[in-house]
């Protein structure tokens, strides 16, 4: 793989060869329409954040793969990555989670998708619940069409762990 770029502050010339290796998947952290679209014609997929299942199934993944059709490409990978708590107490973990996750109320790319679910904030987009609640929500954002998931998990070093063993069991 062959990178010359000039730019008005920088330039890179660099080159890279690992015979046997394949190529990196490319993914772009998209939202928008616009992102998208140009994720689905020149990317392997998309990285969401804060994107709940509705929001994906309805929005996300379709607009992604019309784009990718679109172009001749392969389905695309959508990567979904949520704050995620197996916890005894799902009421605390989602306050827990309202303020630790407080910024994304903010940020408009965020702000949106969160709309877009119909979520007040972050808190409703978490994954959190006991064992078989947090594996259920997992199952729908798969059945939303994520083909990854990236867990954020919080809580106590019990609920991580926790976390952590459910995540690991679904592989």
């Amino acid at each position: 793989m062959q990178v010359s770029v000039e730019g008005t502050g920088w330039s890179a010339n660099a080159q890279v060869r690992v015979p046997s290796a394949d190529a990196p998947s490319v993914l772009i952290a998209a939202l928008a329409p616009r992102m998208l679209q140009l994720a689905g014609t020149l990317a392997d997929g998309t990285l969401t954040w804060m994107t709940g299942p509705s929001t994906l199934a309805n929005h996300i993944v379709p607009s992604i793969a019309k784009a990718a059709a679109d172009a001749g490409r392969p389905s695309p990978r959508v990567v979904a990555g949520l704050p995620i708590c197996v916890s005894a107490d799902p009421a605390a973990a989602r306050e827990q989670a309202a303020k630790r996750f407080s910024v994304y109320d903010h940020l408009p790319s965020y702000r949106a998708m969160l709309d877009h679910e119909g979520a007040a904030g972050p808190a409703d987009v978490a994954i959190v619940g006991d064992e078989a609640a947090v594996t259920a929500q997992l199952r729908s954002i798969a059945d939303a069409g994520a083909t990854d998931f990236v867990a954020a998990p919080f809580g106590s070093s019990a609920e991580r762990q926790r976390t952590v063993d459910v995540l690991a069991s679904m592989r």
